[in-house]
């Protein structure tokens, strides 16, 4: 990436990532505008701050770590487009190993003070490719 901004748009998006990583949640919702929707779950949005900042405590218990792969990154005007790849490995509360890959998708807006926020983040991007492949 050689644009300005698709650099902003890449710090956010990776910022946010090593918040999580880090468990620092409130440094997590510094990525998202207040009226945010995120996809914890296909097909179940979650918006405004406090419904999301509580998804993502409770997402926790997993104890996950991201680590994300290519990123490619669109700019139209003050909208973005972010798109990766990801791994995500944990571990349930009864210490049962978990690892789960995606595709990330995120729209972001460009703001007031020059930075971008999240306005849709949805980790399931690769949801609808299953559900086409189920009904071929």
């Amino acid at each position: 990436m050689n644009n300005t901004e698709q650099n902003k748009v890449l710090h956010t998006i990776t910022k946010m990532g090593s918040d999580y990583n880090s468990r620092d949640i409130d440094a997590v919702m510094k990525a998202y505008e207040a009226s945010a929707v995120v996809m914890f779950e296909p097909g179940y949005p979650v918006s405004g701050s406090a419904a999301v900042k509580a998804a993502f405590q409770g997402s926790l218990a997993v104890n996950p770590h991201f680590v994300f792969g290519k990123h490619e990154v669109t700019v139209a005007g003050d909208v973005a487009l972010h798109l990766t790849p990801y791994t995500m490995t944990g571990k349930t509360p009864d210490g049962q190993n978990i690892r789960q890959s995606g595709l990330s998708v995120a729209v972001l807006r460009k703001q007031t003070d020059g930075g971008w926020l999240m306005v849709i983040d949805n980790p399931h991007g690769q949801a609808l490719l299953a559900t086409q492949d189920a009904t071929r």
